[in-house]
């Protein structure tokens, strides 16, 4: 019986360092398939390389916690954790989890309870395997050493480990030998294919911003006094013929789009209808599309662009400005305008502190933020303000100005923003797309026609006062995935097959610029949002600085610099890799504006 005994022993402990191995690697598996199939699209050697992470997270927790079960209890409920988020952030904004997300969790929480949580019958599957394995993972026993100095030292091997590893990952030759896909503007297809983990950190390595090759701040100064035409002007606003400045209203309006840019769809009646007459060559107009960073989400970096000049192109993929780079005073839109006695107003129909608004908007020299908190009984659709309840609030900031001051209103909406899958009693679908039973699509084209309707009535209300007054409005990013597959499926075409020419037509949105004073009519214009700005600017007739100089002369060579492309005026789209030598100026100028 003792020999018996001493066998069983022998035959768990064995079967204890077995399952030491292999459990981290059911678990990766298992946390994989929440999003797809790895076997699709992930190569075995990529594989391991996900693999040996959890190997040594796992080895991690045992050498924390001493037990075996408690470790694989504890990398099962991580990946429980991790797998769902990612799951549903994917589903929600149509991209996956990235490290500059961690900046926005407070930004996330505010709108979480706008979702719907639904699982798919796979993820529901491995949610209950993995549960399975917290569960049973009881029976395994194997414990290591209770000595504290050898505790200390598996743990001090196991975070080193961890950090070669992640050093090892961000390797230009691992990605090399290990084909891994870098192009960082997909990040969902740099997931699928290199795998969650490893992803992760290879985006990890562009959290701090290096400064352009062979920047030195007097070059930047210098580079930038080049393009000062202070002395060529007078250094202030011209005056119109009624003696004030024109007023400038930009209306960034939740996710609106024209979806046709994606393929052909019938719809029971005009989503966008006045958009579109503005768009054709409507008088004292200018019109065309953006060229924005983001989709699905991340709103605020399209507002960063406009607002400052800067691009998204040399910044890390997935980062966001405003929570991590705008730490100081810096020079906007509104301190430009400011500074030729401008009125300087931010508003937002929901929460201040959402992308950390309420303290970029100060940094960017607005003189108040006005948020939902600042509407008084206003039209609710579905959960958020109206924009209909939004324009009749920039109507009562105007009324209520100091006259003889021009005013500067920056107006993100609320209305339109995600999800659009749920039903509700205040808002009845009246789009119908023909083809599709998609509740998603009609929904966010139906809000799309709330949203044509009220910059009807902004342009028609400025139309009819007589001080000038010029109307910005655009879309800061398309809708998710979610919403433009029918289109995709009726055009014969998937989300995930598309070329790299429609991949980019998924970051276009429409803008005009409108006055209701004479200006030259341009149709049909292309050009990424960071340019924008200035284009309003030259419109008004507001002189610009240095920084705009160079920003316009710069626009007919590469009309579109965003994190998706950079167009060249002769239409080429330039590569990642050529980016730094094409555009060293803009990204020394760029550096020296935003970290200098």
């Amino acid at each position: 019986k003792e020999e018996r005994r001493v066998k069983m022993k022998k035959g768990e402990k064995a079967v204890n360092i077995v399952m030491m191995f292999i459990l981290p690697i059911i678990i990766f598996y298992l946390f994989e398939f929440f999003l797809r199939n790895p076997f699709e699209k992930m190569k075995f050697p990529i594989q391991f390389l996900n693999i040996l992470f959890f190997e040594i997270l796992f080895f991690l927790l045992l050498a924390i916690f001493g037990k075996v079960r408690t470790a694989v209890r504890i990398e099962a409920i991580l990946a429980i954790i991790v797998g769902l988020v990612n799951y549903f952030v994917i589903q929600f904004r149509s991209a996956p989890v990235m490290p500059w997300d961690l900046f926005s969790i407070s930004t996330a929480a505010s709108v979480a309870n706008n979702y719907q949580y639904r699982l798919n019958s796979r993820a529901v599957i491995v949610l209950l395997l993995l549960l399975m394995i917290a569960i049973f993972c009881q029976k395994l026993k194997l414990k290591i050493t209770t000595k504290l100095p050898i505790r200390i030292g598996c743990i001090a091997v196991a975070l080193l480990c961890l950090f070669g590893y992640t050093k090892y990952v961000q390797r230009e030759q691992t990605v090399k030998t290990y084909k891994l896909y870098d192009k960082l503007f997909t990040p969902t297809t740099m997931t699928y294919r290199d795998g969650t983990v490893v992803a992760f950190i290879m985006e990890l390595k562009y959290m701090h911003v290096e400064k352009p090759s062979g920047y030195h701040a007097d070059r930047a100064l210098a580079l930038l006094n080049s393009y000062d035409k202070t002395d060529e002007t007078t250094g202030t606003a011209p005056v119109l013929e009624n003696g004030t400045l024109p007023n400038i209203i930009v209306i960034m309006n939740e996710a609106f789009s024209d979806l046709s840019v994606l393929g052909d769809y019938e719809t029971n009646m005009d989503e966008i209808p006045y958009m579109r007459s503005l768009m054709a060559d409507a008088e004292n107009t200018i019109s065309g599309y953006l060229d924005v960073s983001v989709l699905g989400g991340n709103t605020a970096n399209t507002e960063f662009e406009f607002l400052t000049g800067d691009t998204m192109a040399f910044l890390p993929q997935g980062s966001i400005p405003y929570q991590q780079y705008v730490r100081t005073e810096t020079d906007s839109l509104a301190s430009c305008l400011k500074s030729f006695g401008y009125q300087t107003l931010a508003m937002h129909p929901y929460r201040a502190k959402g992308w950390d608004r309420d303290k970029v908007y100060t940094r960017f020299g607005f003189d108040h933020f006005y948020t939902k908190n600042d509407f008084e009984n206003p039209q609710i659709i579905r959960e958020y303000i109206s924009d209909q309840s939004d324009v009749d609030k920039i109507k009562e900031l105007y009324e209520a100005k100091e006259d003889g001051t021009p005013l500067f209103l920056f107006n993100v909406t609320m209305q339109n923003h995600s999800s659009y899958t749920e039903e509700y009693d205040n808002f009845i679908p009246d789009i119908h797309v023909t083809g599709t039973d998609s509740y998603a699509l009609n929904n966010y084209l139906s809000l799309l026609k709330k949203s044509d309707e009220s910059l009807a009535d902004i342009i028609s209300y400025f139309d009819e006062q007589e001080e000038p007054t010029i109307i910005v409005f655009f879309g800061d990013h398309q809708p998710t995935n979610s919403v433009v597959s029918p289109i995709y499926k009726l055009n014969g075409k998937s989300v995930s097959s598309l070329s790299e020419e429609e991949l980019r037509n998924r970051y276009k949105v429409p803008f005009i610029i409108h006055a209701n004073y004479d200006i030259a009519e341009e149709s049909g214009l292309t050009m990424s949002a960071n340019y924008l700005g200035t284009k309003v600017l030259k419109t008004a007739g507001i002189p610009l600085n240095a920084y705009q100089n160079y920003l316009d002369s710069l626009y007919p060579d590469y009309p579109s610099v965003s994190a998706m492309q950079i167009t060249s005026g002769d239409g080429k789209v330039t590569s990642v890799d050529e980016r730094k030598e094409l555009l060293s100026d803009y990204q020394v100028l760029q550096y020296y504006h935003l970290f200098h």
